[in-house]
């Protein structure tokens, strides 16, 4: 019979199509632009800074030893009105540290970033100090986010490790990381790989 044939093969092109329809796209077409090329521009900014951690429990820089703790004391001493020039300090609860941290490239003012704190002198420990107020620079010199906060040192540390700690948070941008490469004339794309047929 004719007219069952003809049904039976209207059915079976119909299944075929609705197979081949649902079937997955080859991986070449599901792959995203973020996973075969860089944006020209569009990176994490890094920061460093100099700074102060107090409140140490013994575990500062030994003031005689490290002449820069001592001179960044008396320096901020004397902005906040106290005159301790050629008095004798005798204090282990100051440590002279480096202020890192990376500014996301799309950051905008007041966009909170964790920072690592690490000591510069005799420091044994930071933990259970305070960062004062460090301005954070950018690699032209301009201060693009300032930390401060409580330093805390993850999970448990090895003797001596303690001197590298981290501040969750403590650093806010104090200008957007757009402005870091304001220069920059154009945005492009750069291929991840060299196979320009895949990409």
């Amino acid at each position: 019979m004719p007219g069952i044939r003809s049904a039976r093969l209207i059915w079976v092109a119909c299944a075929a199509l609705l197979a081949l329809a649902s079937a997955p796209l080859p991986a070449s077409a599901t792959s995203r632009i973020k996973d075969l090329a860089n944006i020209e521009g569009v990176r994490q900014n890094q920061l460093i800074g100099y700074g102060l951690v107090v409140g140490l429990n013994g575990t500062g820089d030994t003031l005689n030893n490290i002449p820069f703790t001592k001179q960044s004391l008396q320096a901020m001493l004397e902005r906040m009105g106290v005159n301790i020039r050629g008095a004798t300090i005798r204090t282990g609860n100051v440590a002279a540290v480096m202020v890192t941290g990376n500014l996301p490239a799309f950051g905008t003012q007041g966009t909170r970033m964790d920072v690592t704190v690490s000591a510069l002198g005799d420091s044994k420990n930071l933990q259970g100090g305070t960062l004062l107020v460090t301005p954070l620079l950018g690699a032209d010199g301009n201060v693009y986010a300032v930390a401060q906060g409580s330093v805390a040192v993850a999970g448990f540390a090895a003797e001596g490790a303690a001197a590298n700690s981290r501040a969750p948070g403590g650093g806010v941008s104090a200008a957007a990381a757009s402005s870091i490469s304001r220069a920059m004339p154009r945005t492009g794309t750069s291929t991840q790989s060299g196979r320009f047929a895949s990409s």
